[in-house]
């Protein structure tokens, strides 16, 4: 007799399912994270996520494929610029690490890499988090991890992460240590870039918080995680390392909000019909009507995060969704969700005068008209 499935082994052969016979689950990243993070509302890209689906691949069999992410060109130039940071035992990382985090500590003169390879992503993240208390027990030392493996807990299910680096300092804190190729030009780097690596370091920050808070115990406070982080950049046109502290209080505090409100994975695969299957190798028309059974939230703030937002602003513009105009008009409009309703109502077609986005319309409309010298209905 079969032993019974426990609720996450059913969970897992689930999302198994929906991604494919024999198609390997995609890692969700911590830019990926942070980007869900920032549309908690979309269960499309929830459960895509959540299943490990290549939402690229995806993307392409759709016939709406996606110009989302890095080149290869900006691939290879960031890890070229990360080995020359981590060079020598990561000793012009850590000497940042104290110019800019730590200057009351002790200068780094050498420091601990601790060998974190262990089996699958379960068996990095117990070691991790092992070497994380080893190192944090041992004070008085720099501790230098390249490369650990941290688990989030994401609507149900594990997310494992990799952030380029976590620095243990000589009190026992913990700071992450984020590195890009985008240039620092005198200083500082393009704000939309750092707000970007600012929201990933955020999500780094609050899976080591999770670690440390398990290693507290009655004799020993939780270890401190640092909430500046380091971002590691070339400067200026050279392949030379700088950095700056980025505080990130304000991004960990909106992901830990917005991952909080994350319908579970398991609650969303519960309602998608008997045989729904997301592999890039069926029929188009087959893989549409997958899609399409899963609510998504699009906001043209998708197409700078997600490979799936060619295919849904062409059908939110289908459906006449206001959505596609963006967050902030959406939120502006109140019970209005088509732009036929919207036009309807500016028109006086349609419409409760009494309700503020209705009312806000006609008179915009009659400023319109009388800007232009036309006489409408609603104008009269």
């Amino acid at each position: 007799m079969p032993l019974p499935r426990t609720r996450g082994t059913a969970l897992r052969h689930r999302l198994a399912e929906l991604r494919g016979p024999d198609v390997p689950a995609k890692a969700l990243d911590a830019r990926a994270l942070a980007a869900l993070a920032a549309n908690p509302g979309c269960k499309r890209r929830a459960i895509l996520d959540g299943a490990g689906v290549n939402k690229a691949a995806l993307a392409n069999a759709l016939g709406s494929p996606s110009v989302f992410g890095q080149s290869q060109f900006a691939f290879t130039r960031g890890n070229t610029f990360e080995a020359k940071v981590k060079a020598d035992g990561g000793a012009e990382l850590l000497r940042l690490v104290h110019e800019k985090l730590d200057r009351t500590a002790e200068p780094p003169a050498h420091a601990r890499v601790p060998e974190l390879t262990a089996t699958g992503p379960e068996g990095r993240t117990a070691r991790t988090a092992l070497a994380l208390r080893e190192a944090t027990e041992a004070r008085g030392e720099w501790t230098l991890f390249d490369h650990p493996m941290l688990a989030l807990d994401v609507a149900g299910s594990p997310a494992f992460l990799e952030p380029d680096a976590v620095v243990v300092h000589p009190d026992g804190s913990w700071t992450v240590v984020e590195i890009k190729s985008f240039p620092m030009l005198d200083g500082s780097a393009d704000p939309a870039k750092v707000g970007a690596a600012a929201r990933q370091a955020a999500v780094y920050v609050l899976a080591l918080e999770r670690i440390a808070a398990r290693l507290a115990s009655d004799s020993a406070p939780a270890p401190r995680v640092r909430h500046r982080v380091l971002l590691v950049c070339p400067k200026d046109f050279s392949n030379l390392p700088t950095a700056s502290a980025v505080d990130v209080r304000k991004q960990r505090a909106v992901t830990a909000r917005q991952l909080a409100r994350l319908t579970r994975i398991e609650d969303i695969a519960d309602t998608l019909p008997d045989g729904t299957c997301f592999s890039p190798d069926l029929p188009a028309a087959d893989l549409t009507t997958a899609v399409e059974s899963v609510p998504a939230t699009y906001a043209p703030e998708c197409l700078s995060a997600c490979e799936l937002a060619f295919h849904c602003r062409a059908r939110s513009r289908a459906s006449g969704a206001v959505t596609s105009l963006g967050r902030s008009v959406r939120a502006e409009l109140g019970g209005l969700t088509t732009v036929e309703d919207v036009l309807s109502a500016a028109r006086g077609e349609t419409g409760d005068p009494d309700d503020p986005a209705v009312a806000a319309l006609r008179r915009a409309a009659r400023l319109r008209a009388e800007a232009l010298g036309v006489e409408v209905a609603a104008c009269r």
